[in-house]
């Protein structure tokens, strides 16, 4: 690891203002992708902020019937809430099919929506990477990209987005929310949090320098069937090829959103319409103008093929 200095805060705001204030500053709670980053030194932050003290560890019921998860809140204990296993059964089953035990009692909330792509290239700093170096190539292009994504990316970036929660999150129709260098606080609805990557696939997030998540906020529940499966090259600690997340009524309608095919959690809500059709109408709309490789192509059957057993199992 390069050098860096330390420092504990003590509010949501002075932590924003503290990363604001210092040029290469980073946020630092669970760790388990930024340290880790770090003894790559693909991310070399000058000054840390720990923001564990800042009691954001809560998940609260909110006035409007949903619940809102404090930024700190591990991903072990929202999957294990009982709230959430009965009213957003979605999200605690892509939670547990992420990572492991061990780093689910680590990773946080807000970590977990904030985590960097795991394409390979992305952290062999001997590669070229848009990513990691704005306007040094796209090794993935070129390469080998199996993993990689079939829709939303552009000529600088086809790297996917590794969160199983987030697709969940998507699904739910989640909010986050933020305090910014300001003081200000902040609402941002899911599916303007993550960016595709376009000309800057270095900017993951819409996030302002220094803002720092404080919580996310679910809507009073939907109901419905709600099931995430994730397809994968073995059974656990894998990312996902493809993943599904659905939420399915009595009379067909529902939601869905699919991991490991894009830049951010893909969720087209035209494509909802088509769920009493069947998981094909759904596809052929959800990933329309999808643009995979000789290596990829194999993500649009298996994209239908695992959202028709979602609907099947929903249904059954």
């Amino acid at each position: 690891m390069k050098p860096f200095t330390y420092e504990r805060a003590n509010t949501p705001a002075q932590a924003a203002a503290a990363v604001a204030a210092k040029p290469g500053a980073k946020f630092v709670a669970g760790g388990t992708n930024l340290l880790d980053l770090m003894k790559l030194q693909i991310e070399t932050p000058a000054h840390l902020v720990d923001v564990n003290g800042l009691g954001l560890d809560r998940i609260e019921p909110t006035a409007q019937g949903g619940l809102r998860i404090g930024a700190l809140v591990r991903n072990a204990d929202l999957a294990a809430d009982a709230r959430v296993r009965r009213e957003y059964g979605v999200l605690s089953r892509a939670l547990v099919a992420g990572a492991s035990g061990q780093l689910r009692n680590m990773a946080t909330t807000a970590g977990n929506l904030l985590q960097r792509t795991r394409c390979p290239y992305f952290y062999d700093t001997n590669m070229p990477c848009n990513k990691r170096v704005p306007g040094s190539g796209c090794s993935a292009l070129g390469g080998y990209n199996r993993q990689h994504a079939i829709v939303g990316g552009s000529d600088a970036c086809i790297a996917t987005h590794p969160s199983d929660m987030a697709v969940a999150l998507r699904a739910l129709d989640a909010t986050v929310e933020t305090v910014r260098a300001d003081g200000a606080a902040r609402v941002i609805p899911i599916a303007d949090f993550h960016r595709l990557p376009g000309n800057t696939p270095h900017i993951d997030s819409n996030l302002q320098p220094g803002e720092l998540i404080t919580s996310v906020t679910l809507p009073a529940p939907v109901g419905g069937t709600q099931l995430y499966h994730k397809v994968r090259d073995r059974a656990s600690y894998a990312f996902a090829l493809v993943s599904v997340a659905a939420i399915v009524q009595r009379d067909g309608t529902g939601r869905v959103a699919l991991g490991g095919v894009a830049h951010k959690p893909w969720r087209v809500e035209a494509a909802e319409a088509e769920m009493p059709r069947g998981a094909r109408a759904v596809t052929e709309r959800l990933l329309a103008g999808a643009h995979p490789t000789h290596d990829n192509a194999f993500k649009l059957p298996l994209a239908e093929r695992t959202l028709a057993s979602v609907l099947n199992q929903a249904r059954s």
